[in-house]
């Protein structure tokens, strides 16, 4: 398992883009203020919407996820339980980590020296979002304290 170190001005860099593009979603489709999503790993879409109607329609990647049970974040292209469709960007962050010597980009499991797996999870998203330049990424919340970490690949209203 990898101990991700301090915040290297890449990850900061890459972090900064990650909260521009957010911005511009938030702005253009009020993405983070409707009041429900659902995400739909069989054809790989997240749905925003408000009184039953949807809203927003947004084609996805998944990054990975952080558990506070297992203090760690976890790629997706390791966990075995998620759909090879949506693993296709988290593969190509795999391989660019491997490439240019990124070990947490290319490992498994990563752990923040910080102790702040909200920040750690965005950073390494945003990592993502950076080399596989999507549009922006998601957080959605999980049981125990974790979230899974989506990246846009498209974002369009509905209808």
């Amino acid at each position: 398992m990898l101990r991700a170190r301090g915040n290297g001005a890449r990850r900061d860099e890459a972090v900064e883009q990650l909260h521009a593009k957010n911005d511009r979603l938030h702005k253009e489709f009020r993405l983070g203020s409707w009041s429900r999503y659902d995400y739909d790993m069989t054809t790989g879409r997240l749905l925003f919407s408000k009184d039953g109607a949807v809203k927003v329609i947004t084609e996805i990647q998944i990054a990975g996820s952080t558990s506070a049970k297992a203090d760690n974040w976890l790629w997706a292209w390791a966990n075995s339980n998620l759909p090879d469709d949506l693993l296709t960007d988290a593969k190509l962050v795999r391989s660019f980590g491997e490439k240019n010597s990124i070990d947490a980009l290319a490992q498994a499991y990563v752990t923040d020296a910080d102790n702040d797996l909200e920040a750690l999870g965005w950073e390494l998203t945003g990592a993502m979002v950076r080399i596989c330049d999507a549009l922006g990424a998601y957080r959605s919340p999980r049981g125990e304290g974790g979230a899974l970490y989506l990246i846009f690949k498209s974002v369009s209203w509905a209808g």
